[in-house]
């Protein structure tokens, strides 16, 4: 590959004629890992994005076409080199090259594939999704290695709730500082310092972002770790009056309360790595955190009880930090200062967090997670093991929802890129997309999950001390709980939207904390009646009213969504979950063992579902019989051939 050329011949590689070079300007080789180097006029205020905070009009983006940006007349104009292929595969490119004083800001690439715009290709997003649902997945199958090993060492009684009460800390930490709330608003924090990055702004915007952040995170995390160690008695207290162990719970509290520290710091690592488009480390953590877990339960458990678990999340924790550290440290110092580059220290002028942002991103993750909150204190009056059943079945029945969550996960980045640059109908798109994939994934996942509780539960935790009463209680639990598994996911995506803008919004707050008060009404309402089964339902009453909250809200106050046809879509493959579940669980049935129960009604539930979204016309289903069918094709060509 060549550097641009300088002068008005044409180019031998292309047969483009550049535009003139403005006085002063010099060429910048073009690197063969960016998928696109900007043609900047000298002055990067002429080449600014429309955005409210960078105090510049820049070019309208509707008068703009592919690989072409229209430049006042006279100046230097921006010439797009179709060149080299994008990183990851892909067809050719276009690309352009930078001239003048900002050029080595300005070619900073934005996405590790990607077009003119910084736009990530589909086969990056593709790739993307696929390496964080694998390894997601791999987490998935550990977490449930992890409860596995949680009832066969110490069954559903008094010690197991006592430690699921402790568990309460990790879950709202990983909510509050990995999954949610604070890549809510470090995400589009961060994106927007890339933006200014790539636009030549003085200095470094992302190490000042890291500067002013970092360390008065890290401080506050470790104060609210050390108050809750000092404050564990109370806690839980107020968490679940009627435990009959408050020792033990009181115990392994202070030992799973250090994870509000590597949490933080692991949430923080996985935030700056997605808004510069690695993925590999962050969907890893899980990996780590498991197995410091089963770790420690296997190696502890005889002489420490079910305290050994809580051991295990102080030490997974730590994991999870140690194992995204590398590929920080690697890309906050990839870029090379440039001279009179100067980062300001902490304190000393470095930018700091959007308050009014974080306060209302984590209070709507910590609405989200008080759910959990309500569950445990009300099924802490009921008999011993009511806890321990609801988190079994709550484990299992959000594997779904997890993995139809991977591809917003990566494309989150993607919507708060877009709308840093001013592109709503960009993201848009992608959040339209967004639902329609999620939740064709998850009500596949639910289908299949009321189908074959009973033969999951039997076959994942139906051993040791874990009886047939305990899988039959956790099994009706669990098929409850997946009937809210939908809002759950479009929570989940839609928040993402609001939050995007980097912008702060109390709405979310308001629609969740609607759901709460939902599900704590119909909680308090159903537990005396029917127990466990009640709060499962109260669970998946208000997560449903919160997303229909949201996204009757997102065309004023977020990605201005087409509601109408976002429903419509949406109804499609809840028609053909309904008609699934029912036939998967009477196939199901029929086998007498459980493995061969579950891969009937599997099998069942899938056949039905895709062919039934198909003849409704869900938007995703027709896309994956093609490829099913192309793969097919060339599968049967390579061995018969």
């Amino acid at each position: 590959m060549t550097a641009p050329r300088t002068d008005e011949s044409p180019s031998p590689e292309t047969g483009t004629t550049p535009g003139p070079v403005a006085p002063g300007a010099h060429a910048v080789p073009v690197r063969a890992e960016s998928d696109h180097t900007v043609l900047a006029h000298p002055d990067p205020a002429h080449t600014a994005p429309d955005h409210p905070d960078l105090g510049h009009k820049g070019p309208d983006r509707g008068a703009e076409s592919p690989g072409r940006r229209h430049d006042p007349p006279g100046e230097p104009r921006a010439v797009v080199l179709p060149e080299a292929r994008a990183v990851g595969g892909g067809g050719p490119r276009g690309r352009t090259a930078v001239t003048g004083p900002e050029a080595g800001a300005a070619a900073a690439p934005r996405w590790p594939s990607g077009d003119d715009r910084g736009v990530p290709s589909g086969r990056f997003l593709a790739k993307a999704t696929l390496l964080t649902a694998s390894l997601s997945i791999a987490a998935a199958v550990l977490g449930l290695l992890r409860d596995q090993s949680l009832a066969r060492l110490f069954g559903a009684g008094r010690g197991t709730d006592a430690f699921l009460v402790a568990w309460t800390v990790p879950e709202f930490a990983a909510t509050l500082l990995i999954e949610d709330g604070l890549a809510f608003a470090l995400i589009p924090a961060f994106s927007m310092a890339l933006t200014r990055r790539a636009q030549g702004v003085p200095g470094d915007p992302v190490r000042s972002l890291v500067a002013g952040t970092l360390s008065r995170l890290a401080l506050a995390f470790a104060a609210v770790g050390a108050l809750l160690a000092l404050a564990a008695p109370q806690f839980v207290r107020a968490l679940a009056p009627g435990l009959p162990d408050p020792g033990l719970a009181v115990d392994c509290t202070r030992l799973t309360a250090t994870c509000v520290l590597s949490f933080g710091l692991a949430g923080y690592s996985s935030a700056v790595l997605r808004a510069h488009g690695r993925f590999l480390a962050p969907a890893g953590i899980y990996i780590a955190y498991n197995l410091g877990i089963v770790t420690a339960m296997y190696a502890l458990g005889a002489r420490w009880g079910v305290r050994s678990a809580a051991f295990g999340v102080a030490a997974g924790g730590c994991l999870m930090v140690l194992v995204q550290l590398p590929s920080l440290v690697k890309e906050l110092f990839r870029r090379r200062p440039e001279r009179g580059d100067r980062v300001p220290a902490a304190g000393a002028g470095a930018p700091s967090m959007n308050v009014p942002l974080l306060a209302t991103v984590l209070l709507f993750a910590l609405c989200r997670q008080s759910q959990v909150l309500i569950e445990r204190f009300l099924a802490s009056s009921l008999p011993a093991g009511a806890i321990s059943h609801l988190n079994y079945a709550q484990k299992v029945a959000q594997i779904p929802m997890t993995l139809s969550m991977m591809l917003c996960t990566v494309t989150f980045p993607v919507v708060a890129r877009a709308l840093a640059e001013g592109d709503a109908e960009r993201a848009r798109i992608r959040v339209e997309r967004d639902l329609a994939v999620a939740a064709t994934l998850v009500l596949l996942g639910t289908a299949a999950v009321v189908a074959c509780a009973p033969q999951l539960i039997c076959l994942l935790f139906q051993r040791g001390a874990f009886t047939a009463a305990d899988t039959a209680a956790t099994a009706g639990v669990m098929r409850v709980y997946a009937l809210g598994l939908l809002g759950q996911t479009l929570t989940g995506v839609l928040v993402r939207s609001y939050f995007s803008a980097g912008r702060a919004t109390w709405y979310p707050v308001a629609a969740m904390t609607a759901g709460v008060v939902v599900t704590l009404w119909i909680g308090a309402w159903t537990v005396g009646s029917f127990g466990v089964t009640g709060i499962a339902a109260a669970n998946a009453t208000g997560i449903t009213v919160t997303a229909a909250l949201l996204l009757a809200g997102m065309r004023r106050r977020g990605v201005p969504v087409r509601t109408a046809r976002v429903l419509r879509e949406l109804s499609r493959p809840l028609r053909a979950a309904a008609i699934a579940a029912p036939a998967g669980g009477l196939v199901a049935a029929l086998p007498g063992a459980p493995p061969a129960g579950l891969a009937a009604g599997g099998a069942t539930v899938t056949v039905v579902f895709v062919l039934a979204g198909w003849a409704l016309g869900a938007q995703e289903i027709a896309p994956l019989l093609r490829t099913v069918r192309t793969r097919t094709r060339r599968l049967a060509d390579a061995v018969f051939r």
